[in-house]
């Protein structure tokens, strides 16, 4: 499992020494290699990477687990749990931050690839215009195989990203090795003194390139149903952190000896001319598997987005049969990549493509801390100073980190922001349209379930056919009002089917349903003239919500009256044709016209449930009107 979660969580970190240093200390404009200068920029990186993913990500926020999940939904789940009102704002900023993390999904794959690639440039500098094409390449083939799964390739991760960080922590121990001086920038006054001395414009400007270091620590977070905390906690203390300290400092003695720097690539500065070619590829393989934890995460979170009801619902394709936590987005993927080649051929460098790395993470670890501090207040009974102390301070930290983000916005960090505030809208315009259009269902009239069942009674003749009709609301109690579905098929047809199964789905703000999967109400039940039954099923948003597997398995326990074959079903469904309310303002409209082009291209909520693949359908149509 430590070597697995080596693989997996740690390749976007992992991968960042390519890049980070070449933004401190030639990113910039200003910027120069004094001694003073490299020995405060190194103190700076040990100190970013030790406070923020050492200390607040692998101590800390590790500890807040969902059922041991974890990641964005996981902290939003919790919440809502506890004291949905109470937090409104944050779990808005956790739906926000979601949007920035589908940012950091279209970003990361271009800018791993595209780093490593440009060792080509240093070993061959004839090679410079072959740079894009290559990288494209990658992109494609990457792209390419993601509906194969990652099952197949997940073995090899761990054993080569372990290969990766010995290459680069003795590449950096080589260079400490020639120049001790630089374990001086273990002392965090040589980076205090440095952005003093800077002044606080400059300072934020080396914030803004200090926040690649750690570009892929929230993926520590994100992974942890996968891996559990104790395999990522020592992976990265075992592994990750020595081997980034020991290449960071490596950096900065190579740039204490004075040896210029080859193509502005100071990473590929240290590596031996012989092995140039080695360490490109071996560099490609492991951005590669960098982008591809980043990719699989992007598809689980969409995954997770849907069942919570944030997200149209999207098709989604399970590529394990045992892993259902391994799934296959196409609309995500086809819109991965295509952001992913139009950033490359924008920016054209990892250099360049920097200036819009920084802004989603900050963003993302800002909202983080924000929402830690009720977090350890509701389930780890923390005093208000206790958890004012811890995360005020690292509040403090990371809204720096995300201002000098902010200062990059017109040089690319409007790319994950857009992103960000575009998905944002989207999820907010779905669970307004959900919400109004289940109150505008749910207010036209109908019968009781105890009108139902007295119609069932009277009844002299049935619709053999087993029937099963899905309601928005629960139907538990007599006085609870069936579905309006059921008032229009008995006012059309005049006559009910034998055996009447209504189905409601929840969604729990869990992980994983453990207890009380579903909840049977028999109204009325007689061998001879069939049953009225009520069926509550549950799912949490890491689970497959596959409605028509759980009804086989109540048919096959007896526990409602369905034939173990589904084909002998027949499921009534009803579909919104939906109108806009008279009086709605023109922005009001415009959200209207948002969530009908959302419905539009989402997959219907049957097909969802996994009714459909063998049970006859009956779609009626019932017009509504939204306010």
């Amino acid at each position: 499992m430590t070597l697995g979660a080596l693989g997996v969580v740690y390749g976007d970190i992992g991968t960042s020494p390519l890049y980070a240093m070449d933004a401190l200390f030639f990113g910039r404009p200003g910027a120069s290699q004094t001694p003073a200068e490299v020995l405060g920029g190194v103190s700076l990186v040990i100190w970013t990477i030790t406070i923020i993913v050492a200390l607040k990500y692998a101590i800390l926020v590790l500890r807040a687990q969902n059922d041991g999940e974890g990641g964005v939904f996981a902290l939003y789940g919790l919440l809502y749990e506890r004291r949905k009102d109470a937090n409104a704002v944050l779990l808005l900023l956790l739906i926000l931050g979601a949007g920035l993390l589908f940012g950091d999904g279209i970003i990361t794959p271009a800018i791993s690839v595209l780093s490593a690639v440009e060792g080509l440039q240093v070993a061959t500098p004839s090679l410079d215009n072959a740079i894009i094409p290559v990288t494209l390449v990658l992109l494609t083939v990457l792209f390419a195989i993601q509906s194969k799964g990652t099952s197949g390739i997940g073995i090899v991760f761990g054993p080569i990203l372990l290969v990766w960080f010995v290459a680069i922590a003795w590449l950096g121990l080589l260079q400490i090795a020639g120049h001790l001086e630089v374990l001086a920038a273990f002392n965090p006054i040589y980076g205090l003194e440095f952005l003093r001395k800077v002044g606080l414009f400059e300072s934020l400007l080396v914030l803004g390139a200090l926040m690649l270091v750690v570009t892929g620590g929230e993926a520590m977070y994100a992974d942890l149903g996968h891996f559990g905390a104790r395999p990522i906690r020592l992976s990265w203390f075992a592994v990750v952190y020595p081997a980034l300290l020991a290449n960071y400092l490596g950096q900065g003695a190579y740039l204490l000896s004075g040896q210029p720097v080859a193509g502005g690539k100071l990473f590929y500065s240290l590596v031996p001319h012989s092995l140039l070619y080695p360490m490109v590829l071996l560099a490609t393989v492991a951005t590669v598997i960098a982008s591809q934890a980043l990719i699989s995460a992007t598809f689980s979170l969409a995954s997770q987005a849907v069942r919570l009801g944030l997200f149209t619902r999207l098709s989604l394709l399970h590529t394990h049969e045992r892993h259902a936590g391994q799934v296959y987005v196409p609309f995500i993927n086809q819109s991965l990549f295509v952001g992913c080649v139009a950033l490359v051929l924008t920016f054209g460098s990892s250099l360049a493509l920097a200036a819009a790395y920084g802004l989603a993470v900050s963003g993302v670890m800002l909202i983080t801390s924000l929402s830690m501090f009720p977090i350890s207040r509701l389930y780890w009974n923390w005093s208000v100073a206790r958890a004012g102390l811890v995360w005020g301070a690292f509040t403090v930290v990371n809204a720096a980190f995300f201002i000098a983000s902010c200062l990059k916005f017109v040089e690319g960090g409007f790319v994950p922001l857009s992103i960000g505030i575009a998905l944002f809208v989207i999820m907010m315009t779905w669970r307004w349209g959900r919400k109004a259009t289940f109150a505008a269902y749910s207010a036209k009239p109908t019968m009781t379930m105890a009108e139902l069942v007295a119609l069932h009674r009277r009844c002299e003749v049935f619709m053999e056919r087993n029937a099963v009709i899905m309601t928005p609301k629960p139907v538990r109690l007599p006085n609870d009002s069936a579905p309006a579905l059921m008032q229009m098929l008995w006012e059309r047809h005049g006559i009910l089917p034998r055996n009447l199964i209504l189905v409601e789905v929840t969604h729990r703000k869990t992980p994983y349903v453990r207890d009380d999967r579903y909840r049977v109400t028999i109204f009325d039940r007689d061998p001879s003239r069939g049953s009225v039954i009520g069926v509550e099923v549950s799912f949490g948003f890491m689970e497959e919500p596959n409605v028509e597997r759980l009804l086989k398995e109540l048919a096959r326990h007896k526990q409602i009256d369905l034939p173990g074959d589904a084909r002998h079903w027949i499921v009534h469904v009803s579909q919104e044709n939906l109108l806009p309310s008279r009086r709605m303002s023109f922005l009001k409209r415009l959200r209207f016209r948002l969530f009908l082009f959302l419905r539009m291209v989402s997959q219907p909520a049957y097909y969802y449930y996994g009714m459909g693949d063998e049970v006859q359908l009956s779609v009626e149509i019932i017009p509504v009107r939204l306010r």
